[in-house]
């Protein structure tokens, strides 16, 4: 739909929306003082038109007055308040349903319910209870999704896990390799709180670090801003990358395909810059006192709509004389798809993409996500026989600017010899 129209209708819904579910929020100060009543009712609504105003100005002015330290958690709060308006919405219109049934049962059946909204001098109404049982209610998405967004979003942490390879040399036994995924430099607004958890990666001290795609969102000069952040990452025995389908510049429309032919090769010239050896269908092989170990490294290849740039022939090819083989491969449908049917000898694979929904919960006895009903390995470490995937639960985030019960993600793998 032409943006022209969209944003109009967009504005129409969120203003029915507001009108609706305000006079559910209204009835918690039924009994407030008049004036506090009218401070009340003027905040709310000033809240709904800079909202509306906010909308309008980021989808037709320039994106240059929104940096995104503003424009972000604007959008999250948008997110957010709308999300639970919804919810609140979606009560009010069932307590309004059941009232209209009553009203038709004692309408044309003549039967009297003395409770059917009635109101008695001591007992809430059952509109009033309906009402603040919605407010209640979308609380609850209000307060968590906040949450999520303030706090959640650079809540960093460090997973560690211990594989144990019966073919591992000698000469790798112990190996610290840590793993990025899913930076999405685009979509950050504070710079000290990303270099924190790029600060944790370092703390770790791993041997080797493999980033597993979606540097950017849209286009490569997103990492403009967070270059000197991430050129930070590296280790004694180097930084391997592979892109994720948001590197190539497919979610951005372009003035030709002169210029997104240009923004792959700045993609390039920034993996560079950074220090990374970009495994573009290719492989690279640690030596060590005689003994090998090849790193792998695939285009974006997985299931769905997702582009398959994958050639796992070609990355493959040379690395027979490896004792072990490690892939770098982001998207994790990959590897019920082709790894584990082809190539049996791929030890390991890392991957990233799902973000883990950003959404879930975790304990150590139940794990739950949204992303586990589309990617059967959603997150953290899977066996089948005698092979592995790790799945990176990502260091940024997309769409929604916070994360519920699923942290940004720092992972440190240390290989042994089994």
């Amino acid at each position: 739909m032409n943006k022209l129209l969209a944003i109009p209708i967009l504005a129409v819904i969120f203003i029915l929306l507001d009108l609706y579910t305000y006079s559910a929020i209204k009835v918690f100060f039924k009994q407030a003082p008049r004036r506090l009543k009218n401070k009340l009712k003027i905040l709310h609504w000033l809240i709904v038109a800079f909202s509306l105003i906010g909308l309008f100005a980021y989808h037709f002015l320039d994106r240059a007055y929104f940096p995104p330290a503003f424009r972000v958690p604007f959008m999250g709060f948008l997110f957010v308040t709308y999300f639970s308006k919804a919810v609140m919405a979606i009560i009010l219109l069932a307590g309004d349903a059941l009232a209209l049934v009553q009203w038709y049962l004692r309408k044309f059946t003549r039967k009297k319910d003395a409770e059917a909204l009635s109101v008695t001098e001591n007992k809430i109404t059952r509109s009033d209870f309906i009402k603040k049982s919605a407010v209640v209610v979308a609380a609850l998405p209000l307060s968590t999704l906040g949450f999520g967004i303030i706090n959640g979003v650079h809540n960093y942490r460090v997973v560690r896990k211990q594989v144990i390879l019966p073919n591992l040399p000698s000469a790798f036994h112990g190996i610290k390799i840590g793993q990025l995924s899913d930076i999405h430099s685009g979509s950050f607004f504070n710079k000290k709180a990303v270099l924190g958890g790029v600060e944790m990666m370092l703390g770790e001290k791993p041997d080797l670090v493999f980033f597993t795609g979606d540097l950017v969102n849209n286009e490569t000069k997103e990492l403009n801003e967070y270059f000197d952040v991430f050129s930070k990452v590296q280790a004694p025995l180097g930084v391997y990358s592979t892109l994720g389908n948001h590197d190539y510049g497919n979610y951005k429309v372009w003035s030709s395909e002169k210029e997104k032919a240009k923004n792959m090769e700045d993609m390039y010239e920034a993996h560079k810059r950074l220090g990374w050896k970009l495994l573009n269908n290719q492989n690279e092989i640690l030596t060590e006192s005689g003994d090998k170990l090849a790193i792998i490294g695939v285009e974006n290849w997985g299931k769905g709509r997702f582009p398959k740039y994958g050639k796992l022939d070609l990355a493959h090819e040379g690395t027979d004389e490896a004792a072990v083989k490690l892939l770098l491969s982001h998207d994790p449908s990959h590897w019920d798809l082709q790894v584990r049917p082809d190539y049996p000898d791929i030890d390991l694979m890392f991957a990233g993409h799902t973000h883990g929904f950003q959404f879930g919960v975790e304990t150590p006895y139940f794990r739950w996500s949204p992303s586990q009903y589309n990617y059967k390995q959603w997150a953290d470490l899977y066996k089948n026989e005698s092979q592995y995937l790790y799945v990176n639960r990502g260091f940024g985030f997309l769409g929604f600017p916070g994360r519920v019960g699923i942290n940004p993600e720092i992972t440190i793998i240390e290989l042994l010899k089994g």
